[in-house]
């Protein structure tokens, strides 16, 4: 029997071959949505994903403002920050964030799910939320990713 064509084959990132897909989030569950959309960052939807690589594609999200929490989270759940200064923590309710910053509901939820290392930090380089329908990405010729 020849083991050799059982090799684990580790992509190198020059060979990494990247798409731009396009993710319309109206009316998607918020963790549901980006759970996907780090998979995709991530490359695990790929063949030949590897896991100290970032052989992910590129994840552009429209309609932002759009989506969707279960239950009471959109009063009961508490986003935290903290201003660096003593006293200076801060509480955002996602109802207050969909106001201000639709984006950033996405945002920090995708985070979240990469590593959080250097390698996460590049990863999330290649997420980009929009809050309409419009993004100046159109001449990466995105597609649709169908989940």
């Amino acid at each position: 029997m020849d083991t050799l064509s059982f090799k684990t084959r580790s992509i190198k990132k020059e060979e990494v071959q990247r798409k731009w897909y396009i993710i319309d989030a109206e009316g998607e569950v918020v963790g549901r949505l980006c759970s996907r959309i780090a998979h995709v960052l991530r490359g695990k939807h790929k063949p030949s994903y590897t896991p100290h690589v970032d052989c992910g594609d590129f994840v552009i999200v429209i309609n932002a403002d759009k989506v969707r929490f279960t239950g009471q989270k959109t009063d009961k759940k508490e986003y935290l920050r903290y201003t660096g200064y003593p006293g200076g923590q801060r509480k955002t309710t996602p109802r207050e964030l969909l106001a201000k910053k639709p984006e950033a509901i996405i945002e920090n939820a995708v985070r979240g799910m990469l590593p959080k290392n250097r390698l996460g930090r590049q990863m999330f380089k290649k997420l980009f939320v929009y809050v309409g329908e419009e993004h100046p990405h159109q001449a990466q010729k995105p597609e649709a990713f169908n989940f």
